[in-house]
């Protein structure tokens, strides 16, 4: 593994995925209880991202919301994540 100035690049690079699967799955936490400004929507494209990123629960609430929405709002909930993907 790479290391830069007596750092672990690879455990570094772990750490930050991480913590990005989890601060992903928290936004879709916050989305689907009300508390950040979202909706079913916007909490179904953080779950995606989440589990994207191997947030085992992600897929397990992205299921669930699903199971409450149209297809027109998962299609736009997986056209949201595309585009975050993108543009990140």
């Amino acid at each position: 593994m790479a290391r830069y100035q007596g750092v672990d690049t690879g455990r570094l690079a772990l750490a930050e995925h991480v913590a990005a699967d989890q601060q992903f799955f928290q936004r879709g936490m916050m989305c689907a209880a009300g508390r950040a400004a979202g909706d079913l929507v916007s909490a179904h494209k953080w779950f995606n991202l989440a589990a994207m990123h191997g947030h085992k629960q992600a897929g397990v609430r992205r299921v669930e919301i699903a199971a409450e929405m149209s297809e027109s709002e998962i299609a736009a909930a997986q056209r949201a994540a595309r585009d975050w993907l993108a543009s990140h």
